[in-house]
């Protein structure tokens, strides 16, 4: 005979959204001939990671202690399709591991490899079970699509930068024919005060020899 058990070892489901990790530890007696299964709610791509010890009563020893001789089966099956998850024995200090690929409800089981037709009912097992759920898997999709968009928005960054250079590269070429223009129109002004200064000097010469004349002409008279 077989006893099966309902205990749901994770608190409310959104915890695990949240990429939080529960761990569930506890300890139970195990007779050779029983099985003990628990029910656990899992969503979609969640990692679970299970530890268990098995020790063995010792009459000689009056305790429990490990013997390599035993087995633990685990089984680990999704109870809506029914489909096996996790079907492995190890040794009585172990590990399994199992990804969740539909959400809902796993029973996770547990077994000896010891068989009532050969121990008899006197094999008595303390197990320690530790279940660590995990958080959701990461959305591999869901990454490439935000390292896409990462990757659009340095696209376009490069593409304001490029312009903004290219502004400033007109800026400092508007700059150099502006300077060259204002370069050219004082020098300008230059040869244009230089040849006032000329003519002016010009003039008064010609009008000092004019009147010089006027005056000269004046006294012959």
């Amino acid at each position: 005979m077989s006893s099966r058990s309902r205990w749901s070892l994770s608190t409310p489901l959104y915890i695990l959204f949240l990429c939080a990790t529960a761990v569930n530890a506890l300890h139970f007696y195990l007779d050779a001939n029983e099985k003990r299964c628990f029910i656990e709610e899992l969503p979609t791509d969640t990692v679970v990671e299970g530890h268990y010890r098995a020790l063995e009563w010792n009459e000689q020893r009056q305790e429990y202690a490990i013997n390599e001789e035993l087995g633990i089966l685990v089984e680990v099956t999704e109870m809506e399709t029914n489909h096996a998850v996790v079907s492995t024995r190890g040794p009585p200090d172990g590990r399994f591991t199992f990804t969740s690929h539909e959400a809902g409800d796993h029973s996770i089981c547990v077994a000896t490899n010891y068989s009532s037709s050969w121990f008899g009912p006197t094999a008595h097992i303390r197990l320690y079970l530790d279940v660590v759920v995990g958080s959701v898997k990461p959305n591999a999709d869901h990454d490439r699509s935000h390292i896409s968009e990462i990757a659009s928005k340095i696209r376009d960054l490069n593409i304001k930068l490029e312009d903004v250079r290219r502004e400033q590269q007109y800026q400092r070429e508007r700059e150099a024919d502006f300077r060259n223009l204002s370069e050219a129109t004082n020098s300008r002004a230059v040869w244009y005060s230089i040849v006032q200064i000329v003519v002016l000097l010009g003039t008064c010469i010609w009008q000092l020899r004019h009147l010089k004349r006027f005056f000269e002409d004046r006294k012959m008279r």
